[in-house]
């Protein structure tokens, strides 16, 4: 796996890719390559999106070592090894961008996204995929079943410490094969690179049982809580209520869908009486609550809204810790359930896309190329908030 700092390989192509050198410092400059392997996929990027996770590492991390953003990503197979069967140049694709080992239990029993050795896009020190290119690897990295088929000393002989991967803002990257999912004709490339952020709302509904029963309440109407709602009335939830402090992103809620929209304040002492306004508009009982930002105050107002018995899904992660009215919430038996990133939802997320029930493309405000002053620009946008939602990269 390649860690940040190390952009320059003694073998292999040189690549562009954008990294970060320091606070609010983005430079595009060369990124090298491994050969092509037999069981590689060489992928030339061509959209990949800003996560708001990315604008905060810019802003707030301390770089130790250089490294390449990004992890919503879509791309063109451009090259494949010998051993390659499911992917030839010319597929597009959209990518998983974490990578398990399959060695704990965790893995073992289907729950990768919980993995304590994952090696994730943009997540340091690895590098993400906001690049020109990449090379994708086959590991038994997604699938159990392509795991297991591997065979007791198939999976002893992986030598999942010494894989080499690529990634981040780049003409290349370097990823596993089978983690690269093939688009149909009319999903776009830009679809394509949200199904990362999709992904993570369908996690959420099936983690929240979301069906044609259940009346939900997204805290948040950022670019998550927004493909929240979509997930949740892609599973049949009759009626969801949007709360967020912006009216300008209550108003896209509204154009996407949500039944109702309450704007509230930041003041932890408006809470009971936001809790009445959320039960009007929502002409029913809450089932379900997706807290999207994570702060302690959207936590609370989830946590006492929600009926008894229902349950409340922490997605955001906003607040490392909380003080939050737990007590009367068990009392209720309101159950809380944590959200974290995804497991196997890319072929749901791309059917619900190929059928038309969910359109991410209202979701992209903003879109640039792939130039210095352009990649500054985007960052600069997506940090200020304003109208951008999501912004997109097109390489």
């Amino acid at each position: 796996m390649s860690k940040g700092g190390k952009s320059d390989q003694e073998e292999g192509e040189e690549n562009m890719a954008a990294w970060l050198l320091g606070l609010n410092t983005l430079k595009i400059q060369p990124f090298k390559l491994p050969p092509l392997g037999p069981h590689d996929v060489r992928v030339g990027m061509k959209a990949v999106g800003i996560c708001g996770s990315d604008a905060l590492r810019l802003a707030d991390y301390v770089v130790k070592e250089p490294m390449v953003i990004g992890h919503e990503c879509a791309g063109i197979i451009e090259e494949t090894g010998s051993e390659v069967k499911d992917l030839v140049p010319g597929d597009r694709v959209a990518l998983e961008p974490g990578i398990s080992f399959w060695r704990c239990d965790l893995c073992k029993e289907g729950r990768y996204n919980l993995c304590p050795d994952m090696k994730f896009f943009g997540l340091p020190p690895f590098h993400g995929s906001l690049a020109r290119q990449i090379i994708s690897l086959i590991c038994g990295a997604l699938f159990p079943e392509h795991f297991r088929a591997l065979g007791e000393n198939g999976r002893q002989n992986l030598d999942m410490d010494n894989i080499d991967h690529y990634w981040g803002l780049s003409w290349l990257i370097v990823h596993p094969a089978y983690l690269c999912f093939k688009l149909p004709d009319n999903v776009s490339l830009e679809a394509g690179a949200l199904c990362e952020p999709l992904s993570v709302a369908v996690h959420a509904c099936r983690r929240g049982n979301i069906s044609p029963e259940t009346n939900v309440l997204v805290m948040g109407a950022g670019p998550i809580g927004l493909v929240t709602l979509l997930a949740a009335r892609a599973f049949g939830a009759p009626r969801i209520v949007n709360v967020d402090v912006d009216g300008n992103r209550l108003s896209v809620a509204k154009e996407l869908g949500a039944d109702g929209v309450v704007k509230v304040s930041t003041n932890m002492q408006d809470i009971p009486k936001e809790v009445e306004t959320i039960c009007y508009v929502m002409g029913a009982k809450v089932d379900v609550s997706f807290d999207c930002a994570g702060l302690s105050k959207t936590m609370s107002t989830a946590l006492s809204v929600t009926r008894a018995g229902g349950k409340v899904c922490l997605v955001g992660l906003g607040h490392n810790e909380m003080t939050v009215p737990l007590t009367p919430a068990a009392a209720r038996e309101v159950d809380v359930i944590g959200v974290f990133r995804y497991k196997n939802t890319w072929p749901l997320c791309i059917e619900l896309l190929r059928s038309g029930k969910i359109d991410v493309k209202p979701l992209i405000t903003h879109r640039f190329g792939f130039s210095q002053k352009e990649i500054e620009e985007a960052f600069e946008t997506s940090a200020g908030g304003g109208n951008a939602i999501k912004v997109m990269f097109n390489l």
